[in-house]
């Protein structure tokens, strides 16, 4: 049994915010209905339905292709939200209110339904019918303010983690509406935005500004705070070193040969070593750069002080350690044959031990016909639907 298997979702998303709130849903259960545009010929910023980025998000759902526009449409998907435990959507603020489809309309509908909303910088205020994109999300987040090298200059994050994080935000969100609507019997309207996701997920460096008065700079690959903390430039490449407590720094003293060091009233605590971040930084590489990353990664494993390796995605998936988590998942596809997306990163002791991945993404409008039988269309009206363009 999965935890969600008794939930129907009705998934208007698009792009990645969206499809990633959805695919933590289809992941633990949910039975997840896309409904797409009957035109709709790829999959937008996602690079093609059978692109990996498509193939990653879309797994596990069904995809139903309904034109929203139209008065039949429309009245179909009513049909479903009577039906359904979520609905989850990602347009623009106000787009939704004039499609007919928007909170208040299907509450009307269903007032047990959960409606979860993603838009780029909330449904209120100045900016709120502006588009949102993970570039400018970060940006404006104050991200790429504290990304990258000292001196820079703002530098954006390799992942969309706007994207991603309000996603997983906006599944969270959705889960505690379902909870508390268990409890009342009443559903919500759960919103969030990259613009808010992202400055959640800034977190300790946010809220340095609100409870210090101070604004983070760029600190590189180094902790922004804890000192020593970062990665070091060994004789064949970087390494992450994370001595994070006082005796993690003496035992680090002993493996790079100087155990003086950790009695040294300049580099001693916490706060000394950081008003001299550079000092102990440097003086530390000058040693770690004369042997290979690895035995230094094993010395430091052997007294207890954390320290890895910096790999590139395909080492990544390579190595033993990702390999043994089984985070990545095969799946059969109709056309690309068996391929991996990631898996869940989140797992339950009794299983399953798919990691949420069952089926690959379907084609559009897969799904579209079984859909529509279940909700008693006949046969002959789906085709009279299909030659009209409705589905």
């Amino acid at each position: 049994m999965l935890p969600l298997d008794h939930l129907l979702v009705l998934d208007l998303t698009a792009f990645r915010a969206g499809p990633t709130a959805v695919r933590q849903l289809a992941d633990w259960g949910a039975r997840v209905i896309t409904v797409e545009r009957p035109a709709a010929a790829g999959a937008g910023a996602l690079g093609g339905r059978l692109g990996s980025d498509f193939q990653n998000l879309r797994r596990n759902n069904e995809s139903l292709t309904l034109d929203l526009k139209s008065t039949r449409g429309r009245a179909l998907f009513l049909l479903l939200v009577e039906r359904a435990d979520v609905v989850v959507e990602n347009f623009a603020p106000g787009v939704t209110a004039r499609l007919g489809i928007d909170w208040d309309a299907l509450r009307a509908v269903n007032p047990r339904l959960v409606y979860g909303s993603i838009s780029g910088y909330g449904q209120d205020g100045p900016w709120a019918e502006r588009p949102g994109y993970d570039q400018i999300a970060q940006g404006m987040s104050g991200l790429m303010s504290v990304t990258g090298l000292p001196g820079q200059g703002p530098v954006r994050s390799g992942h969309a983690v706007a994207d991603s994080s309000s996603g997983v935000y906006l599944a969270f969100g959705i889960l505690s509406a379902l909870i508390r609507r268990d409890r009342t019997g009443e559903g919500a309207w759960v919103r969030t935005s990259l613009l808010e996701s992202l400055i959640a997920m800034l977190d300790f460096q946010a809220a340095r500004v609100l409870v210090e008065g101070e604004v983070p700079a760029q600190q590189g690959n180094h902790h922004p705070t804890a000192v020593p903390m970062g990665c070091f430039e060994a004789a064949d490449g970087p390494f992450n070193l994370a001595p994070g407590t006082n005796d993690h720094f003496r035992a680090m003293c002993g493996v790079l040969g100087h155990p003086e060091w950790a009695d040294d009233e300049r580099f001693a605590t916490p706060r000394a070593r950081a008003a001299r971040r550079d000092e102990v930084n440097s003086m530390i590489e000058a040693v770690t750069r004369t042997r290979p990353a690895e035995e230094w990664i094993e010395a430091f494993f052997a007294v207890g002080v954390p320290a890895g390796p910096v790999l590139d995605l395909g080492a990544t998936f390579a190595h033993p350690q990702v390999v043994a988590t089984g985070i990545a998942r095969p799946v059969e596809h109709p056309t690309r044959g068996r391929v991996a997306v990631v898996g869940q990163p989140v797992t339950f002791a009794d299983g399953p031990e798919d990691r949420g991945v069952r089926r690959a993404a379907p084609a559009l409008g897969e799904h579209t016909d079984a859909i529509l039988t279940d909700l008693g269309v006949a046969a002959k009206e789906i085709a009279a639907l299909r030659e009209s363009g409705v589905v």
